[in-house]
C-alpha cells in the first residue's frame, strides 16, 4: 500500500491499532487514513487546529515549501497508547487532538524553540504524560488529563538542560533517555525527575534517533553519520556499536525479534535482534557481531 499526495517530504507516520488508521505528516499537514478496504484518506488536520474533511493536499503535484500563513511546520507527532489523542509538535508547541471528534482541544505550551520530538506514556487511565523535546535545548514534562482545554504549562523542566535541541527521546520503564545534536544522550529517572547518567560523547555526531528493543533493557542510538549504538540501561553503558548507514539515520523502529533502521540513503534496514532477545548482552562481540552478520 502506498499512501500519497503529500505537499512535501513525509517527516513523521503513525499507526493506531485500536482503529486500523495510519497518521502521516508533511509540511502543516496531517493526513488521516483509513487503510482497512483501501488506502482512503478521510480528514486532513492542521498544525493551527482546523480539521477538514478529506483530502485537502492530493490536488498538489509539484512541491510546495511554503507553509501557508498562520501555519507551522510539524516536525513530530505521537499517539497516547489508547489512541484517543493524537499529539502535534508543531513550532514552539504541541497541539492536542481530540480522535473520538477530530477536533483539536488546546496547546501544550512552554518552550522557547520548535519542538522537534515528543514521547507519550500514559499513568493511568484518562491521564496522558507528554515528554517534549526543543531546539531551545530543553526537556519538558506535560499531564494532561482528559478534558483538558486550552493552553496546557508544563510540570516539570528536566535540569541541566542538554547544549543543543534534542533530536530524539525514548521511554524504558521509569527512565527517560534524551539524544541531542551536542552529540550526547542522557538518562533521567521519571518519577523522580532526576538526570542520572550522561554520556557528553555518546556518538561523533547529532544523535538522531533512539529505540529499544522490547523484553530487553537495551536502548538503540543512531547518529547523524550512520553508526547505530546499542547501550545497557542499567548502568548506563555502550555494549556494541556498528555502521548501520553510510548517512544520517532518521527513525528506528523494533518488533518482538527485528530492529528497522531508516535513514537518508533511502532505505529502511532489518537487523535481527536475537542475541539482544535472548538476553546474551554478557560481552560486546556477540550482540554486534550478530547485528553485523545480518
Amino acid at each position: 500500500m502506498s499512501l500519497g499526495g503529500h505537499p512535501n517530504n513525509v517527516v513523521s507516520v503513525k499507526y493506531c491499532n485500536y482503529t486500523s488508521l495510519v497518521f502521516t505528516v508533511s509540511t502543516s499537514y496531517i493526513k488521516v487514513w483509513d487503510i482497512r478496504d483501501s488506502a482512503k484518506c478521510i480528514r486532513t488536520l492542521t498544525s493551527s487546529g482546523q480539521a477538514m474533511p478529506a483530502d485537502v493536499c492530493s490536488g498538489s503535484t509539484n512541491r510546495t515549501v511554503a507553509i501557508p500563513a498562520g501555519e507551522n511546520q510539524i516536525n513530530q507527532i505521537a499517539l497516547n497508547p489508547t489512541g484517543t489523542f493524537l499529539y502535534a509538535a508543531a513550532g514552539n508547541s504541541v497541539r492536542m487532538w481530540d480522535l473520538k471528534r477530530f477536533q483539536s482541544t488546546g496547546k501544550l505550551t512552554g518552550h522557547q524553540g520548535p519542538v522537534m520530538c515528543l514521547t507519550v506514556n500514559q499513568i493511568s487511565n484518562g491521564q496522558d504524560l507528554i515528554i517534549t523535546g526543543s531546539k531551545d535545548h530543553y526537556i519538558k514534562m506535560f499531564d494532561v488529563t482528559e478534558g483538558a482545554l486550552g493552553s496546557v504549562s508544563p510540570t516539570h523542566n528536566f535540569e541541566p538542560p542538554h547544549y543543543d535541541g534534542i533530536e530524539a527521546l525514548a521511554i524504558i520503564g521509569d527512565n527517560l533517555f534524551s539524544g541531542s545534536r551536542d552529540n550526547g544522550i542522557k538518562k533521567w529517572d521519571l518519577p523522580q525527575k532526576d538526570l542520572l547518567q550522561q554520556v557528553p560523547n555518546a556518538h561523533k555526531d547529532w544523535v538522531c534517533a533512539l529505540g529499544l528493543v522490547p523484553g530487553v533493557p537495551v536502548l538503540l542510538s543512531g547518529c547523524r553519520g550512520g553508526t547505530l549504538k546499542l547501550w545497557k540501561v542499567d548502568p548506563f553503558a555502550p555494549i556494541g556499536e556498528m555502521k548501520g548507514h553510510d548517512s544520517p539515520i532518521n527513525a528506528i523502529c523494533t518488533n518482538s525479534s527485528q530492529i528497522f533502521t531508516a535513514a537518508d540513503d533511502r532505505t529502511v534496514r532489518i537487523w535481527k535482534a536475537r542475541n539482544m532477545i535472548d538476553g546474551q548482552i554478557s560481552d560486546t562481540g556477540d550482540a554486534s557481531e550478530d547485528l553485523a552478520s545480518n
